[in-house]
């Protein structure tokens, strides 16, 4: 029996499971705790902690596969833009690109999305335990998610 592919997201093991989409070079998997439905994060392969230290080709694939999961997930979350945010070392020590699908109101402000981002950020560094409102998703869950996203690429 073939092993699983095994994916590290910083010092975390990554669940095969968890994750929906990849390529020799990058992988896009779900959010243990999704800013919006839809939320992913997708990652160079290679753990790198600074984006400049990418290769060319590390970089044009993660920007395209980012891409092509924002496209297939803005429709199945029939949503009306895309925010990209990508993050480089500031607490996670790993190179990823949030790709959130967006829906007019969900935001009172547009730009509050950012900050979010930041706090989410702080807490996945700081254990994961500060956040009232959002709780960490079930293994359970979350293989459920990447099941219907990887269907959206086959």
């Amino acid at each position: 029996m073939e092993e699983p592919p095994r994916y590290k997201f910083g010092p975390y093991k990554i669940d095969a499971r968890e994750v929906f989409h990849a390529t020799p070079l990058s992988y896009a998997m779900v959010n243990l705790r999704p800013l919006l439905p839809g939320h992913v994060l997708v990652c160079p392969k290679r753990e790198v902690k600074r984006f400049a230290d990418l290769s060319s080709d590390e970089t044009g694939d993660l920007w395209v596969i980012a891409k092509e999961v924002g496209a297939k997930l803005e429709q199945y979350h029939k949503a009306s833009s895309i925010t990209f945010a990508i993050q480089a070392g500031q607490t996670v020590a790993h190179v990823h690109i949030h790709v959130i699908p967006r829906k007019k109101g969900d935001f009172e402000k547009n730009d509050e999305i950012y900050d979010a981002i930041e706090v989410k950020e702080k807490e996945m560094k700081e254990k994961l335990d500060l956040d009232v409102e959002r709780k960490d998703r079930s293994m359970e869950e979350m293989a459920h998610e990447a099941t219907e996203y990887r269907a959206l690429f086959f």
